[in-house]
């Protein structure tokens, strides 16, 4: 089992960037991981997820170009880094962990095995 637990959400102006940080208590590197988002209403969402291996990433559409995940793994940190946020952006950010193969990214929510309690990012206009 592992812990996760998300940090950085915040109030940010249209067009500003929030990195976002999500710890764990073991070795994140035998999992693959995830963001997912989740505004007042509607279903949770992918975001961006990164594979166990660290070298594969995969990102929903309304993220290109401009949400990147990272892997420190010496910190059993992944890092959501967002720029040029909007509006529709405002969420509950949540960090997942999934038990995976090597490669195998997951981008849905029932895919995931650990969740952690989320952080809040309101993007003003």
């Amino acid at each position: 089992q592992v812990a996760l637990e998300e940090s950085g959400g915040g109030l940010v102006q249209a067009g500003g960037s929030l990195r976002l940080s999500c710890v764990a208590s073991g070795r994140i590197s035998n999992y693959a991981t995830g963001w997912f988002r989740q505004a007042p209403g509607k279903e949770r969402e992918f975001v961006v997820g990164i594979s166990k291996s660290g070298d594969n990433t995969g990102q929903a559409a309304s993220a290109k170009g401009r949400f990147t995940i990272s892997r420190d793994d010496a910190k059993n940190t992944i890092y959501l880094t967002m720029n040029s946020l909007k509006p529709e952006d405002t969420a509950v950010y949540y960090c997942a962990a999934r038990y995976s193969t090597m490669y195998y990214i997951g981008t849905r929510s029932d895919e995931y095995d650990y969740w952690g309690r989320g952080t809040q990012v309101t993007v003003s206009t």
